[in-house]
């Protein structure tokens, strides 16, 4: 064989390894998936919007808005908002969707709305059925169920989830996985902080029906990743898409940097713990972009064509420290079911034929 023949064998044999699991990473034991409900990409990229600082957006204090987000160049704004994300992830991970700098992240299910749009991030395929929000057992076996069947991850798979849809999203009473998600109590064992928990959650208004607050998910998430040690954890948290549909830029952007910092903290808690540290990835995406412009910001759905498109991150021991992506093919939200799996050196994608395959990028080309 020729050097040249050789060598574009060697070629075609990575790009196989890239896109399947045959070259899986090898550190990677546990992985974190963390969604945000419809955070913009626009905010992830640029931090808060100027024209939106405004009475007019719901904001009470636009003085003080200004003042916590507003910053003179993009970088700044958007380092301002989401902190980890920029200093962090952004240095040792990647960050796709960045369209004005040629990296594209796009819902494919064409509905631009959460159930589709959780439906095709946990399965890896766009189903048509799915067309609505309603509380209807999903038909398809999410990642997290066909993880969970798996050896070595039954009853450590797990989903925390602010929005009460997931049990039926995730078909808790079929998969095995552990949901819990809208106002479900925690299981408490007797123990006095878990049980002041369920008091809490019990007694705290919703602002939305069906939505519990963000850091009440997070706490019961954290209390399970130290007690049970799951090797796949779902994190899905909801107030950004909350308060922009309230009209509420304050909330809205207030909402987004505490998700912000639960990440940081649920990230420096896996790098302290044994068994966590240094073999555990993080994915962190949204469900569906939203509307661009003074009142399309608060929107999305199918009549609103740009709330297709939506960010997508990546972290961990695997993962080639790129950071924000430019010019680089489009990625999609179907991908990310098997990357997770991936990530896990778990053949997704081979599995279920009709699942997209992984984030080629997200993985070390050896």
């Amino acid at each position: 064989m020729c050097i040249q023949r050789a060598g574009a064998g060697l070629v075609l044999l990575a790009a196989a390894g890239l896109l399947g699991a045959a070259a899986a990473p090898a550190r990677t034991a546990n992985v974190v998936l963390v969604t945000t409900d419809g955070l913009r990409w626009q905010e992830v990229f640029t931090g808060a919007e100027e024209r939106l600082l405004a009475k007019e957006h719901g904001v009470e204090d636009p003085a003080a808005l200004r003042q916590a987000f507003w910053r003179d160049t993009p970088e700044a704004r958007r380092a301002a908002l989401l902190p980890f994300v920029w200093t962090v992830i952004a240095r040792e991970g990647q960050l796709y969707g960045n369209l004005p700098r040629g990296s594209v992240a796009r819902v494919t299910n064409g509905h631009n709305f959460s159930y589709p749009g959780y439906n095709e991030l946990l399965t890896g395929v766009a189903d048509p059925r799915i067309d609505s929000n309603d509380k209807r057992p999903n038909p398809n076996v999410t990642v997290l169920e066909w993880l969970h069947g798996r050896p070595g991850y039954q009853g450590r798979v797990a989903a925390f989830c602010s929005w009460d849809v997931f049990p039926f999203i995730i078909y808790r009473d079929r998969s095995g996985v552990t949901v819990n998600a809208g106002w479900d109590p925690v299981p408490d064992a007797g123990r006095p902080d878990l049980a002041m928990l369920n008091r809490l959650l019990a007694d705290t208004t919703p602002v939305v029906t069906g939505v519990r607050h963000d850091s009440f998910t997070f706490a019961a998430a954290l209390e399970h990743l130290r007690s049970r040690r799951p090797r796949v954890l779902y994190l899905g948290l909801g107030e950004t898409d909350d308060w922009a549909h309230e009209g509420r830029y304050d909330r809205y952007l207030e909402a987004a940097h505490r998700f912000d910092r639960l990440v940081g903290e649920l990230w420096q808690e896996l790098q302290r713990t044994d068994g966590y540290r240094g073999r555990t990835s993080l994915v962190i995406t949204t469900d569906h972009g939203r509307g661009d412009g003074p009142s399309s910001w608060k929107d999305h759905g199918a009549k609103v064509p740009e709330s297709q498109y939506m960010w997508i991150a990546v972290l961990g021991p695997d993962t080639p420290a790129l950071g924000e992506r430019a010019r680089t093919g489009p990625v999609t939200q179907a991908q990310v079911a098997a990357t997770v799996a991936a990530l896990l050196g778990e053949d997704y994608a081979g599995a279920v034929p009709a699942a997209a395959t992984p984030i080629a990028g997200a993985f070390r080309s050896e």
